[in-house]
């Protein structure tokens, strides 16, 4: 059964053994960070600033902070998605693939032929009716409702580490609507605390709420062409872009809403990377199997998971940007201060003794990329639907999700490895991706040796590695332009006559089978164990 609340989630996670509770007072000002990293760290051998902490399993334990200090009665619950283990039991399966399985049967739906096509195709429509939000009266969310005395002083919010700007919330589902079809998006973007109503609302370019903005931005601009492109780049000052005069700033507002602490199911497809036309809130419907409550807002025209623990309602203004950061980032490395559009605060409502939910990026591994193989486990379905030549994806945990993707395809034809790169390149927030390697089925992309080997045996370097320029990851500190920059591809397969190699192409050293099992069973005998 799925689990309809985040106090749900967390009784799982007790009877399981995967949970400790921290009864002594701890700093939300880097303290917390710092305990949660050493348990993040747990099972790794090679040193690390904080120091794994010796016999936990590998992500250590979720942990809940019952003393948080300067706020009485808090709970802050961090660390809870980082293992595979609790990956799954989060989303309530034995194998991630199970889940791909299912994203894979539905897309392999075909229209029914017949009447009697029609009548089995019943039951999984009847199911597929499970997944869709329902709005009810009222839900836990609105036990208790602030609106003239809210605060986001009052939540337990984290400075993570010393030369961040200042409190981050670090979990939120953040919602929005699209202005032109009315869709909502529920997506994940860091707010920076600037004080008791204000904070800064992190949307990289390619997220969608960012999209919605600069929609917001083009309407009210109004005018030609010229005008609204103009009226669009007030998100980008700092990569050297025209913006609008002052007097010229379009007006008007984008409602928002910010839900921390929910079921996770609805936490993990914040993050996931969906086609913008399909809500979140679907999504967690189909992975929990049963669909999300809803509740409207006080403030703001838009819906809530009614289930929520803290829900903070506002909206950011469309003339209005404020210098966000620096922040320590899931890259290992600080996130540059830069201008982003400000939240302010309308209304706060809760449940009775709310659990806020947290958590902290910084050097790999840390909870963020657990969360982020289970995507590359799940949607690697999606990515076959557009490239169904490729075999595997790997985004090493050390790759920071977009610095390097190694992809093993099906060879067809000349170049082909060349042709997945540039899909890989136009496919949603692949586009990002830094360094695309190419390596041939037989390889084992999840074998980093394995690729190693292949790789560096496969290329002639000048031959092999091509550049290109494009898009880059807002977080990419080392391009030559903010949000702009070189990406490189590698094409590691085997090279073929018809591409130009007419040399022999050597065969890997295996030994025979025939060997291989006499040595098995003289092995015993053998005494060298």
């Amino acid at each position: 059964m799925a689990y309809s609340d985040l106090r749900e989630w967390v009784a799982a996670l007790e009877r399981a053994g995967e949970l400790k509770r921290v009864k002594a007072e701890v700093d939300p000002v880097l303290e917390i960070t710092e305990i949660t990293d050493r348990v993040s760290k747990a099972g790794r051998s090679e040193p690390n600033n904080s120091g794994g902490v010796a016999g936990m399993k590998p992500g250590g334990p979720a942990l809940m902070f019952e003393n948080v200090k300067g706020h009485p009665g808090a709970k802050v619950l961090i660390n809870q998605f980082g293992s595979e283990a609790r990956m799954k039991l989060a989303l309530e399966v034995d194998k991630l693939e199970e889940i791909s399985g299912r994203i894979h049967q539905l897309m392999n739906m075909k229209s029914p032929e017949g009447f009697l096509e029609k009548v089995k195709m019943l039951p999984m429509l009847a199911d597929m009716g499970k997944f869709f939000p329902k709005t009810v009266n009222t839900g836990p969310c609105k036990e208790v409702i602030k609106k003239e005395n809210a605060s986001l002083l009052d939540l337990p919010a984290l400075k993570c580490w010393p030369q961040d700007a200042g409190r981050f919330i670090t979990l939120p589902c953040v919602i929005t609507r699209d202005p032109k079809t009315g869709k909502r998006n529920v997506g994940m973007y860091r707010m920076q605390i600037y004080d008791a109503k204000q904070a800064g609302m992190h949307w990289q370019r390619q997220k969608v709420a960012a999209e919605h903005y600069r929609d917001m931005l083009r309407a009210g601009a109004g005018g030609d062409a010229k005008s609204r492109s103009a009226a669009v780049d007030i998100m980008a000052r700092s990569s050297g872009g025209s913006v609008l005069a002052e007097g010229e700033r379009p007006k008007g507002k984008l409602e928002v809403a910010v839900v921390i602490g929910t079921d996770p199911a609805l936490t993990f497809s914040a993050i996931v990377p969906a086609p913008p036309e399909v809500e979140e809130f679907i999504i967690a419907g189909f992975l929990r199997q049963k669909p999300v409550e809803l509740v409207k807002c006080e403030t703001v025209d838009l819906e809530v998971p009614a289930n929520a623990e803290i829900v903070l309602e506002g909206y950011v203004n469309l003339d209005e940007l404020r210098t966000e950061g620096p922040f320590g980032d899931h890259t290992g490395f600080y996130s540059l201060a830069d201008e982003y559009p400000v939240f302010h605060l309308t209304c706060i409502t809760h449940r009775k003794d709310p659990i806020y939910a947290t958590t902290i990026v910084g050097k790999p591994p840390m909870e963020d990329a657990y969360m982020g193989k289970a995507v590359e486990r799940i949607f690697l379905p999606l990515m076959k639907l557009t490239l169904p030549e490729i075999v595997d994806v790997n985004l090493p945990v050390e790759g920071v999700f977009h610095n390097l993707m190694i992809v093993s395809i099906k060879k067809s034809y000349p170049g082909h490895a060349r042709k997945v790169m540039s899909g890989i390149w136009a496919l949603g927030q692949a586009m990002f991706t830094k360094c695309v390697v190419v390596v041939d089925e037989d390889v084992n992309v999840q074998d980093l040796a394995d690729v190693t080997l292949k790789v560096f045996n496969h290329i002639d370097p000048e031959r092999d590695i091509q550049f290109t320029m494009g898009p880059v990851d807002s977080l990419d500190h080392a391009s030559r332009l903010p949000n702009y920059g070189s990406k490189m591809g590698i094409d590691a397969t085997r090279k073929w006559a018809s591409e130009g190699f007419t040399r022999p192409w050597p065969d890997e050293i295996r030994m025979d089978e025939e060997t291989k099992a006499k040595v098995d069973s003289i092995w015993r005998s053998l005494g060298i164990e």
